[in-house]
């Protein structure tokens, strides 16, 4: 143990005298304003953060793989260098210890000065959290990843520093090894092999390894890297020392053991580098929410796979220089769900280019076709296609991803492209999900289900009923049959006549679910009932009566057994613009919601619904209505109802709707026919517009005459009717927006909330507005600019929180409650106006008049009101009919400089949590530019900037008095100590 502590000691003591030299000179102060300053001014202006718009520090470490070699050779080369020069080097070589202890303390004392320029950047990322939602993951890492980098190169230059006796060689020296090893993993030596060998190359650079950390992903393969070199040129370092003493040594003995172990250990070290190369389980993900790692929601969807899973890359050996990087991430990626998913996935890595038969296959059979890259160097441009694709296959069902399904690009401030995988776990597994529901869709119900399913059939007795039912019954017998014999079990059945005993049951339905009697129209008094439902684990579905016939009763049936099974695609009705279903493209000067639509179509399936006939569709799992108008009584009852039978209905609305042009913009009033029936359900839009400060940017056009020529850019303006919701705005508890980074909410009305008719349902506040908004009544939105070019907006009148987006869950009471359905209204009137011409000469033929027709139609409408929902019946609303548009979207995206899905994702979470299917909520937001920073105006945005400016100063001058301070500590110990000496003797 002793001569451990002695050495320890001695490093200690050597470290100590080479901190004391650094600081004795300027060297040190010089090492920490030069890589303070460099680091601030490439975060701010070389990487632009604030245009940038992201809330991260990436740009910190971006250009530290480059900073730190110059950094560091300036640092170690003179620590043996001037050692030889000066000659003091033979009084080390002369000494009776290990030339070891020599080389750590030196190394030591350097990275103590690293770890001091890493503290002085650290007011750099809380100033980031402080301005937004910052990940601390990834900063931790890539601060681990800055230390290791920059002791790998510490370790390089001593070793370079102690073959040469000029501190300008030295130098020029280090900053070529350590230029070497970045150089191999970078895309200018990587771009002239294909990808196997391009991924290599990156294992040997010590930038590509920094990246991988920087992105939040601590790999024991990449700690390991970075440790081994700084081994192996600790070690060379003390050999080439010891080479010295050789000189007056003839022990050639020991001169051959040196070498040999010198010889071993590198060989060591490459082979342990290699063989963990193909090891990829040992990491940590740093992350929050552990973006780079399967999730438990993965896992669950591989749980249940039946049949063996196929995940196949298709990557092409030469590639876009911005694709290429990625392709080891998807790699490592595919083998966590190879690994997460046992014996039933398997991972296969293809390159059609070099086998022809794979690139017929994957053309032939899947789809899959090379696309074109344009691709350049310094000799050449040309035209590569390449392939980018994963095959997810699972029996007869599959589903491809291309590189525009798995990539997310954001246009910077220089032209240049910073592109990323958008977020690739959820992309996999959305996909996964895809397949594994389209294939168990083909299979047995019950195979999937858990537990009971009871079917309800509340009939009255055939005497009471009408003909057409009376049939109806006699095929509801039939398929029900047909279900018990496939279910094993799993399925019973009940006729029950609520009438049966006095009308016990009659009360008891009436008072659990609203069932009333019906009637097949409102001038017969006969009164029967005939309602259908489905019961599974406390979960009730109605079936409803939109298609009597045998086929249409099994559809209903199979539809409402898939509601309790979460392995099902989900249908969603969707309503915009009005009852009509709204075509592909919009109706014309109409809201568009393509984007939605095929955002939520990758994982349900989305159809136009027309509420005209009263009913929504028995295949329906949720209602989504999106900027409704002139909703009539007939569609208002089909929203009633079908909410009365459980469901969910989801909408966008609010009182006033945009219209925006190339050349203009206004806000028209809107009625979209839910007033009454929202007020009636304790849920008021009041018809004044949110405005906030904390805002998105509105992109307007600005023309400017250079040179006289007229060039037009887009100027970023603040806008307050986009409001920016995120923090406490977001209901951080609620599963729907408890990982939603943000949401932009387009000319939203405040949402009043009933609390004495709501006081028996959950309520949760889902979005809200800032603390300092305000409500304006004016329809002029027109963006405001003064003529210096700033937003010409001022907060008016009370600021305060309003609320923008609410779920209102429980039992409801129908707004039709004790009133006859307007089905059989229209249809009495209809009978009654057709009976009005007594003069067979007034009478109009029913193919000439269509409202005759519409009556013929209604004459065999049978219709009851359902006076109550069941708890699992659910109102969401936001308010705003304009923030889901394409046109919308497109200007959100347009600011930020990359696609903005946030909302998309907001109705996605919503929609997942309705339907009770939760298992892609937690992975869902994920993605490197979801985190913006708040708006902020031009003066802030200098504020934190020269503030960190100064940060960096004010740690330099504590630095210095610290430093002075122990200076003085250690002369007035010496003093004492030579008073002592001198008095002792005297």
């Amino acid at each position: 143990m002793q001569p451990d502590r002695n050495s320890f000691k001695l490093v200690r003591r050597i470290a100590t005298k080479e901190i004391s030299l650094f600081f004795a000179s300027p060297i040190a102060y010089l090492f920490l304003a030069a890589f303070a300053g460099v680091t601030l001014f490439t975060f701010f202006w070389g990487e632009a953060f604030f245009a940038r718009n992201i809330a991260d520090v990436r740009p910190l470490f971006e250009w530290m793989p480059v900073l730190l070699i110059f950094l560091s050779s300036t640092l170690t080369m003179r620590l043996w260098s001037e050692e030889r020069r000066t000659g003091t080097l033979e009084h080390i070589l002369t000494q009776p210890v290990s030339l070891l202890h020599f080389v750590l303390g030196k190394f030591l004392g350097c990275l103590f000065l690293l770890g001091i320029a890493l503290l002085v950047t650290l007011p750099l990322p809380i100033t980031v959290s402080l301005l937004g939602e910052l990940d601390w993951g990834p900063v931790w890492a890539g601060y681990l990843a800055t230390f290791l980098l920059g002791a790998s190169y510490l370790s390089i230059g001593l070793f370079i520093s102690a073959k040469s006796d000029n501190q300008i060689v030295s130098l020029i020296s280090a900053v070529a090894l350590c230029g070497l090893f970045y150089l191999l993993g970078t895309d200018l030596i990587t771009d002239f092999f294909g990808n196997t060998v391009g991924e290599w190359l990156r294992l040997l650079g010590t930038g590509s390894r920094f990246d991988a950390i920087t992105r939040g992903v601590i790999d024991f393969r990449d700690l390991y890297y970075y440790l081994s070199i700084i081994g192996v040129f600790l070690a060379l370092n003390t050999f080439v020392l010891e080479q010295e003493r050789w000189a007056t040594s003839g022990n050639a003995s020991h001169h051959r053991q040196w070498r040999s172990l010198t010889l071993l250990l590198l060989a060591n070290v490459l082979g342990a580098n290699l063989w963990l190369g193909q090891i990829n389980a040992l990491r940590v993900d740093a992350t929050a929410g552990n973006q780079y790692s399967i999730s438990q929601a993965t896992r669950n969807y591989l749980s249940r796979l039946q049949e063996p899973l196929l995940l196949r890359g298709y990557f092409s050996s030469k590639t876009h220089p911005l694709l290429a990087p990625l392709v080891p991430q998807l790699r490592d990626l595919l083998q966590e769900y190879a690994i997460a998913g046992n014996d039933k996935v398997r991972v296969e890595f293809v390159d059609p280019v070099e086998e022809p038969g794979l690139a017929e296959e994957a053309g032939q059979k899947y789809g899959i076709q090379p696309v074109p890259f344009q691709v350049a160097d310094r000799y050449q441009s040309a035209i590569v296609s390449s392939y980018f694709n994963i095959l997810v296959e699972y029996g007869d069902e599959h589903q491809v991803l291309g590189f525009d399904d798995l990539i997310e690009v954001k246009a910077a401030v220089n032209d240049d492209l910073d592109v990323q995988l958008r977020n690739p776990e959820y992309d996999l597994t959305s996909a996964v999900k895809t397949v594994l529901n389209h294939y168990q869709a083909g299979g047995n119900l019950f195979e999937t289900i858990k537990g009971q399913v009871t079917f309800n059939a509340y009939v009255s007795a055939d005497a009471l009923l009408p003909e057409t039912l009376k049939d109806y019954r006699a095929s509801i017998e039939k398929v029900i049959a047909r279900f018990r014999e496939t279910a094993n079990g799993r399925f019973e059945s009940h006729f029950i006549d609520p009438e049966a005993d006095n009308g016990a049951i009659a009360k008891q339905i009436e008072a659990d679910y609203g069932f009333r009697p019906m009637s097949s129209s409102i001038l017969s008094n006969d009164r029967f009932y005939f309602y259908l439902t489905l019961e599974h684990e406390g979960q009730l579905v109605q079936l409803p009566l939109d298609d009597i016939t045998e086929a249409g009763f099994e559809r209903n049936l199979e539809a409402g057994i898939k509601r309790f099974v979460t392995g099902f695609t989900k249908t969603l009705a969707l309503v915009s613009g009005g009852a009509a279903p709204a075509s592909p493209y919009g109706n014309p000067g109409a809201a568009r919601f393509n984007q939605l639509r095929e955002f939520l179509g990758t994982e349900h399936n989305v159809v136009d619904e027309d509420l005209d006939d009263g009913s929504v569709s028995g295949a329906a799992d949720l209602l989504l209505l999106l900027a409704p108008e002139n909703l009539s009584e007939k569609a208002l009852f089909a929203v009633d109802q079908f909410l009365m039978q459980g469901g969910t209905v989801l909408m966008a609305t609010s009182p006033y709707k945009s219209s925006l042009t190339r050349n203009s913009l206004s806000l028209q009033p809107v009625t979209s026919g839910l007033e009454d029936w929202l007020a009636h359900n304790g849920l008021t839009l009041d018809k004044q517009l949110v405005m906030d400060p904390q805002n998105a940017a509105f992109p307007v056009p600005v023309t400017r005459n250079i040179g006289g020529f007229n060039l037009q850019e887009m100027q970023m303006l603040d806008y307050p009717y986009f409001i920016d919701v995120r923090g406490q705005g977001l209901d951080g508890e609620h599963m729907v927006t408890a990982d939603l980074p943000q949401a932009t909410l387009a000319w939203s009305s405040p949402i009043i909330v009933d609390q004495a008719k709501n006081a028996q349902r959950t309520l949760t506040r889902l979005l809200q507005s800032s603390e300092q908004s305000w409500l304006s009544s004016t329809l002029d939105v027109m963006p405001v600019m003064t003529d210096a070019g700033s937003s010409g907006y001022s907060p008016q009148g009370q600021l305060g929180s309003q609320l923008l987006g609410v779920i209102s869950s429980g039992q409801f009471t129908s707004y039709f409650a004790g009133k006859e359905s307007p089905l059989l209204a229209r249809q009495a009137e209809a009978e009654s106006g057709s009976a009005a011409p007594s003069d067979e000469s007034q009478q109009t033929p029913a193919e000439e008049n269509p409202a005759a027709e519409s009556a013929a139609a209604d004459a065999s409408a049978i219709s009851g009101v359902i006076e109550k929902s069941p708890e699992s019946a659910r109102i969401i609303l936001i308010s705003s009919n304009d923030f889901l548009n394409d046109q919308i979207l497109q200007f959100l995206g347009t600011a930020t400089g990359s696609n903005y899905v946030n909302t998309l994702q907001l109705m996605a979470n919503n929609v997942d949590w309705s339907l009770e299917d939760a298992g892609l909520l937690s992975i869902r937001s994920r993605g490197h530019f979801n985190r913006t920073l708040p708006p902020m105006e031009k003066d802030t945005q200098m504020f934190w900037e020269y503030l960190n400016y100064a940060m960096a100063g004010m740690a330099l001058g504590l630095t210095a008095l610290v430093q002075r301070r122990r200076k003085h500590i250690r002369l007035s110990a010496y003093s004492r100590l030579f008073s002592t000496q001198g008095g002792t003797h005297s």
